[in-house]
């Protein structure tokens, strides 16, 4: 069992860097407790490394606790516990014995390499020829298999009770599985909280994208915290509109304008794609839902018996794919499409565009994960023109925005 001082407190953790924040401390300064988490999760996979290497080699040795000591960082002074063993035979080499200072040996020699999608061989050559450090495949695993426990913290922290707008979508990855090689679907839920700041509420790996498991996703981040959320922006998959309805009643669905144009054009012939779009045009992008019905019969009258499947699945979805146009132009350009989590996975597809196939699914999550913190530290600043967005949002949602706003 963990002991108190092992256990990493989220919420407390997020009371102490936005007090920290008032005093007039940085959020880097702020973010000192994380790091000092990390390093020390690096220090005992070290160990667990040297352990496991001196008893293949016929050594009884094994651990004698800790040696805590303050190091400085650009997050400040920290406290970092040290593990120690019985034979003396430890050698730190994230922190070693007689260094005082943090530095890009920690975020560049591992952490920092490994996030930017190299392999563990490219690694250990960067370490050597940069730092003259000599690290196995074993320990490099170890050492990043120490995040783990901190991924899972982090999938599974408590969430703000309401989201202005939240996009999902799921992104498709290649993973090694009992000697096989499988798909696998992560999931990606981007909400925006009332101060117009962007967060990833959620990571979620799956065999395939189904709204089944979208709706095992939704539960989750409701058992997290989440009471509501005033607009949702997804793909037209089966199922989905009416998962995200299940969990959360009132949240207006979104289908994605762009998708829905998408998939249209798979069904229209070539030669006729071109006309076909500049017919389509003013039905999403008319001033108002009237005028786009208007120029939607007008497209089902050109268009309907070359392709009646086309003009069906607007007309099925045109409730979902038109809910847009009730609101204001600030609003409308953030909603009517999933661009937003559609360029998130477009980040993550630079660090991981290597990778054949991810050797598990423990090894897609860490490189995820470190993806994401560097995604993530550009996210400090609310959207644009949030004050004017988030004043139109209070006239269509003033019920349910308010309950919620922190005195």
């Amino acid at each position: 069992m963990k002991s108190k001082k092992e256990d990493f407190d989220y919420q407390s953790f997020e009371q102490a860097a936005l007090k920290a924040m008032y005093e007039g401390q940085s959020l880097e300064q702020a973010l000192g407790p994380l790091l000092k988490r990390l390093v020390e999760a690096g220090l005992q996979g070290e160990m667990q490394t040297h352990l496991e290497e001196e008893k293949a080699g016929g050594a009884k040795n094994r651990r004698n606790g800790k040696t805590e000591k303050s190091v400085r960082s650009r997050f400040g002074d920290l406290d970092i516990e040290t593990p120690r063993d019985r034979s003396g035979t430890y050698e730190p080499v994230l922190l070693p014995k007689h260094d005082r200072k943090l530095g890009n040996s920690v975020e560049q020699k591992i952490l920092s390499l490994y996030s930017m999608g190299l392999s563990y061989r490219q690694i250990q050559s960067h370490l050597q020829e940069l730092y003259s450090v000599e690290l196995s495949e074993a320990q490099l695993t170890n050492i990043t298999d120490k995040i783990l426990p901190v991924i899972e913290e982090w999938r599974n922290r408590p969430l703000e009770s309401l989201y202005a707008i939240v996009w999902l979508d799921a992104i498709h990855y290649k993973v090694r599985h009992e000697g096989r090689i499988v798909n696998r679907a992560v999931y990606s839920i981007i909400g925006v909280n009332m101060e117009g700041k962007k967060d990833i509420l959620g990571l979620y790996t799956s065999e395939n994208e189904g709204a089944k498991f979208w709706l095992q996703v939704l539960t989750q981040i409701q058992q997290r915290g989440v009471q509501d959320i005033l607009i949702s922006c997804i793909d037209n998959l089966k199922g989905f509109a009416e998962a995200i309805e299940t969990i959360f009643p009132k949240t207006e669905v979104q289908l994605c304008v762009v998708h829905q144009i998408r998939n249209s054009l798979k069904y229209v012939g070539s030669k006729h794609q071109k006309e076909f779009m500049r017919d389509l045009k003013p039905v999403y992008q008319a001033p108002d839902e009237s005028l786009a019905r208007v120029k939607m019969a007008a497209l089902k009258e050109k268009w309907g018996k070359l392709y009646p499947v086309v003009i069906e699945s607007w007309e099925n979805n045109w409730d979902r794919l038109t809910r847009y146009f009730q609101y204001p132009v600030a609003i409308r350009r953030i909603i009517y499409t999933t661009n937003t989590v559609e360029g998130f996975h477009r980040q993550l597809r630079k660090v991981t565009k290597t990778k054949g196939a991810f050797t598990s699914d423990n090894a897609l999550l860490k490189l995820l994960y470190l993806a994401i913190e560097n995604i993530t530290e550009k996210w400090k600043s609310p959207l644009q023109n949030w004050s004017l967005t988030f004043s139109q949002l209070d006239i269509y949602f003033r019920d349910r925005i308010r309950p919620h706003l922190r005195p």
